[in-house]
């Protein structure tokens, strides 16, 4: 069979690739470097027109299932590596067959769980990325998808404000079904406790955990988070006919984990005069699609409830509360968003995504304007922040060869 290249990769420069040698074999000035999470395959990045893609050396039939799978993903918008194509047909110059290859665009700012650590784990830290986990593996269930080998292995990281956004990585054991079985939900539950508990155990015994870390009680946290979580998005709610407030709280909670409410099934209970209240929760990311609608910022959940909170606090500083929601967020981007991410050198926007970047700037204000009795405002605190914190980050968007940043 001839090279083949399957998908919508965009780059004409993709198919000009050294496909007829190993992935392993890629001479350097091919790659970019990058942090790679554990794999049982051979994965490698490379960069073509500023765009930086992971490219996996994988069985025929399984590049293409995990390909179809990634789009399946995407269509459901669950958060996971976007699908780029598949390379197959791919021989030696002496004629030797080799393992087709599945292209993906590499997910900006992301980190494998190794180098978020990237040191001695905080229990805080280790807390927060199986909070994203838990999350992950509820809206996977939730669009029906069956993981598989659900770990920190096979899961991106971003920095979401305070905490950490999951994203799947690996997607070659799953299945997409209409919906996800009981039977499917446990298997992926216990999967997860298992794989977690041995990574936690391998840091372990590399010296990466803090002492106060004990693997099998933080691999059991991640099916208790789970199981919260799960059960406040699909449990019942028994009110009397007056506690509606009952259900107004409980929709304020699923909205502060994301996910938004699109309808609501009530029944009588037979006998009382109780209702049974069940919301129906069709995705996530409810202040993630309201910044988008206000302002076009793309960002993550956390993020978004932290620039829409400084929103508001810009619509009363600026004594616009009657104005209409949509100018003012445009006011806000104008004279708030923006000027901040113009102010920082070119040299330093490869450190954080422009939303995180904002969003730890608002944390220094505070910070700033705690310890000098009043506000600083948001010039001094972003001076103040890119010339004592931000210069000291590593690069988030991606860590390139050294011979590859010289003049």
């Amino acid at each position: 069979m001839p090279l083949q290249m399957i998908g919508s990769p965009g780059d004409p420069d993709l198919i000009r690739l050294p496909w007829d040698v190993p992935l392993e074999e890629w001479p350097e000035h091919r790659l970019v470097t990058l942090p790679r999470g554990i794999s049982r395959h051979i994965v490698r990045f490379v960069r073509l027109s500023g765009q930086v893609y992971a490219i996996k050396e994988i069985n025929d039939r399984y590049a293409r299932r995990e390909y179809r799978l990634l789009w399946d993903l995407a269509r459901h918008d669950a958060p996971a590596v976007e699908p780029v194509a598949v390379v197959s047909g791919r021989t030696t110059p002496d004629g030797e067959p080799l393992d087709s290859a599945l292209i993906t665009r590499h997910l900006q700012f992301s980190l494998p769980y190794r180098a978020v650590l990237s040191g001695s784990l905080r229990p805080e830290t280790l807390t927060r990325l199986l909070d994203a986990l838990a999350v992950l593996l509820v809206r996977l269930h939730l669009t029906g998808f069956y993981w598989g080998d659900c770990s920190l292995s096979n899961t991106l990281f971003r920095r979401d404000a305070g905490a950490f956004a999951a994203y799947l990585v690996d997607a070659e054991t799953g299945e997409l079904h209409p919906m996800i079985s009981e039977g499917q939900r446990s298997q992926d539950i216990e999967v997860a406790h298992v794989n977690i508990y041995g990574e936690l155990l391998d840091l372990e015994a590399g010296e990466l955990l803090h002492p106060s870390i004990d693997p099998l009680v933080f691999a059991e946290q991640i099916v208790q988070r789970y199981e919260r979580l799960w059960d406040e998005l699909n449990s019942d709610e028994i009110i009397e006919d007056v506690d509606w407030h009952i259900v107004d709280q409980r929709i304020r909670r699923l909205n502060s984990l994301g996910f938004d409410v699109a309808e609501m099934m009530i029944r009588r209970k037979a006998g009382t005069g109780r209702l049974i209240v069940r919301p129906k929760v069709v995705d996530a990311g409810h202040h993630q699609r309201r910044l988008l609608r206000l302002t076009g910022l793309d960002v993550e959940e956390n993020q978004a409830r932290r620039l829409l909170n400084d929103l508001d606090s810009f619509r009363v500083a600026k004594g616009l509360r009657y104005e209409d929601e949509a100018i003012v967020a445009h006011r806000w981007l104008a004279e708030a968003f923006h000027p901040v991410v113009a102010a920082v050198p070119a040299a330093l926007r490869r450190k954080l995504e422009p939303a995180q970047l904002f969003h730890e700037i608002l944390d220094h204000r505070w910070f700033l304007s705690e310890a000098e009795g009043k506000d600083v405002g948001l010039d001094a605190a972003t001076a103040s922040y890119m010339e004592n914190v931000l210069i000291h980050k590593p690069d988030e968007k991606a860590i390139i060869a050294a011979d590859e940043l010289s003049p």
